[in-house]
């Protein structure tokens, strides 16, 4: 490694990655604290199983449609200020729904948390970009995804446990107000965030604004992004159904199958940062993972291969997708201009509840027209779908830069 690197503030990286990733994983951890409570909430509002679940989606929608915008601010005037405020209403909107007189509320409430949460993803990646030493950026990025993954493994468990002992108001009260402390943190530790650094003078007519989230390389990071969360929301959701349905496995095997496929594609992650700090062959390295991936899909549906293979194939193909992950988030902050990277990360990574969103019903559709054999396969045709979009967008982007700068034209 360089002398450079070798003398980079590596504390201070630390304490950067911290902040920041203490609030990714709350960002992801309310977004499941609501379903625990469905039960709970019906029974106390009289409301349908579908209208709780409004609430989660609204959540979820408001977040993926304010992303784009709000990385349009975060770029402007900065992250700090929008990660301390988005952090703040996110968390005290969980608290104030432990005073909703009514369904309305906790609706209301959901949609406000949804506000807030939009502000990660643009200030995060924004932030990180400035903050941390280039021969780091890698595992940043890294923990980054894995703590989002780790708060979405925990909300579920923990609401459960906190509900074993007291009421859902109490519960409710006492997990917002855990964010309350990280905006302390970020605002006692504010010095060591940086902000992305700026676009200079003569990158004046590069591509910018909604011309740069429309260019060709930034819409194919988006399919990316888009179908990659398609892939994962099929195995999630339809993986214990389709074992068992295909190969009859039982119940507790095809659970542990998806449980490796999840504990796989969290610390899969720290292996993709590891390798980007190290190497530079970023789409070489997605695409072995990738295939290999599929592979493990086809296999799955291609034979039954016993309880204890039943298991590891899906840990083995979660591991490779989730060591794809920190490359990918990479290649697109090397593909976005000084100065653009909030817009461009809450752009692209909009793709990553879309593809959540979009995905359950035309995979119900399949399992319930009997054709379970073909899910699998179909998440595969996903991967390598990711992959070629990876591809695609990484000769754009070259192409893209190798090409004589346009005049320049006002930013939009």
């Amino acid at each position: 490694m360089s002398q450079a690197a070798d003398e980079a503030p590596r504390g201070r990286d630390v304490r950067v990655i911290a902040l920041i990733g203490t609030g990714h994983f709350l960002s992801h951890f309310y977004i499941l604290v609501l379903p625990p409570l469905f039960l709970a909430w019906r029974e106390e509002f009289g409301v349908s199983f579908a209208a709780l679940g409004a609430a989660v989606a609204a959540m979820s929608a408001v977040t993926a449609i304010l992303q784009t915008p709000v990385g349009f601010l975060v770029d402007r005037y900065g992250a700090r200020g929008f990660l301390v405020g988005g952090n703040l209403l996110m968390a005290l909107s969980i608290s104030a729904m432990a005073f909703a007189p009514s369904y309305e509320w906790i609706l209301l409430f959901s949609v406000l948390s949804g506000v807030g949460n939009s502000v990660i993803h643009p200030a995060d990646y924004a932030i990180l970009a400035g903050s941390i030493h280039k021969s780091r950026m890698g595992r940043a990025f890294a923990w980054h995804t894995m703590t989002g993954n780790l708060g979405f493994a925990l909300a579920p468990p923990v609401v459960a446990a906190m509900l074993l002992v007291m009421g859902w108001r109490e519960a409710l009260f006492i997990l917002g107000l855990l964010g309350v402390p990280v905006v302390g943190a970020i605002l006692w530790q504010s010095r060591i965030l940086s902000d992305q650094p700026k676009a200079k003078p003569r990158e004046a007519g590069a591509l910018t604004g909604r011309r740069l989230l429309l260019s060709r390389p930034i819409l194919l990071f988006f399919g990316f992004f888009l179908l990659s969360a398609m892939a994962g929301t099929a195995t999630q959701a339809f993986l214990i159904p389709v074992l068992g349905l295909l190969w009859g496995v039982p119940l507790a095997i095809a659970s542990m199958a998806l449980t490796g496929y999840m504990a796989g594609a969290t610390g899969g992650t720290l292996i993709g940062g590891w390798y980007v700090d190290r190497y530079r062959r970023h789409l070489a390295f997605v695409a072995v993972l990738s295939l290999f991936s599929a592979g493990c899909m086809l296999l799955l549906g291609a034979a039954p291969l016993g309880p204890v293979f039943t298991v590891v194939v899906p840990f083995l193909a979660g591991l490779a997708l989730g060591a794809s992950r920190t490359p990918r988030d990479v290649m697109l902050k090397d593909a976005s201009p000084p100065g653009e990277v909030g817009k461009v990360f809450g752009f692209v990574s909009s793709g990553l509840p879309l593809g959540g969103a979009i995905t359950p019903i035309p995979f119900g559709f399949l399992l319930d027209m009997g054709l379970p054999w073909l899910l699998l396969p179909v998440i595969a045709a996903l991967i390598l779908a990711s992959l070629a979009c990876a591809g695609w967008a990484q000769a754009e982007a070259q192409a893209q830069a190798q090409r004589p700068a346009p005049r320049a034209v006002p930013a939009e």
